[in-house]
């Protein structure tokens, strides 16, 4: 049975038509990576999976139950989390502060304001092993806004999976990054665990090919393929939009 089933979803603004009857699966483990031109629908698709838009028609479901009425702020405790194009980072904080919140989102002492997360055994354990496999704790005492924008961008991923998801979200990671940068996150997302799935949002070519196990492609919030790397790469009409006439709507 997939992790994630989208079926048939749709999302209008108005009299926009923005997702049409959009449909796709991803399996558990799966790296499963969305492309289309801008103004495809892509990251109005990854809202309405995770609620923060309610979708007009269809359905989604992950582990087989259905999700699509529920608040955004549920599905964390349900397995999924997720990053934005812009982060969400506290840029006051330090890098260890940060990993530190994102931990005790799901520990049932979260609520109590009166206890120092730094003095919570397992806090510090778990923080430091993350430090450790992505080999950042030399940065552990930086405050968050000092940090390079890749550098940004790479610890958004690291708290979205604190939470031990089934399942993560990434939309455009490497956005805005420097080749380098963009190599560097390529690097990480396909070190990231396969007992988590990956939906990934992503405009470079190159990345979309080093991760994908499956991609689903975009246009005009319609899916005009959902296969291998290889079937996209040699697909004509995905050659069309990217490479000519991708400002016509394929008929």
């Amino acid at each position: 049975m997939s992790l994630l089933r989208v079926e048939n979803i749709s999302k209008s603004f108005k009299t926009l038509q923005v997702l049409r009857d959009v449909s796709l699966e991803v399996n558990p483990g799966e790296r499963h990576v969305i492309i289309g031109p801008n103004g495809a629908g892509k990251t109005t698709l990854f809202h309405c999976i995770t609620n923060i838009l309610p979708i007009d028609s269809g359905a989604v479901y992950l582990d087989g139950k259905e999700i699509s009425k529920l608040p955004a702020h549920h599905l964390a405790h349900l397995g999924m989390s997720r990053t934005f194009q812009k982060n969400n980072l506290f840029g006051d904080l330090t890098v260890e502060e940060n990993i530190h919140l994102a931990l005790a989102a799901k520990k049932p002492y979260r609520y109590d304001i009166f206890s120092p997360l730094i003095s919570r055994t397992d806090i510090r354990k778990e923080t430091n092993d993350i430090l450790e496999q992505w080999e950042i704790s030399n940065r552990r005492h930086v405050k968050v806004k000092h940090l390079s924008y890749g550098e940004q961008r790479l610890l958004e991923v690291l708290l979205a999976m604190a939470s031990n998801p089934k399942i993560l979200l990434l939309d455009e990671p490497t956005s805005g990054m420097s080749p380098a940068e963009t190599a560097q996150t390529s690097e990480m997302i396909q070190k990231l665990p396969r007992s988590v799935a990956l939906v990934v949002v992503e405009h470079d070519m190159d990345v979309v090919f080093a991760i994908a196990d499956r991609i689903t492609v975009l246009h005009h919030g319609e899916v005009i393929l959902s296969g291998s790397p290889d079937e996209v790469r040699n697909n004509e009409v995905v050659k069309e939009i990217y490479f000519g006439g991708g400002a016509k709507k394929h008929a």
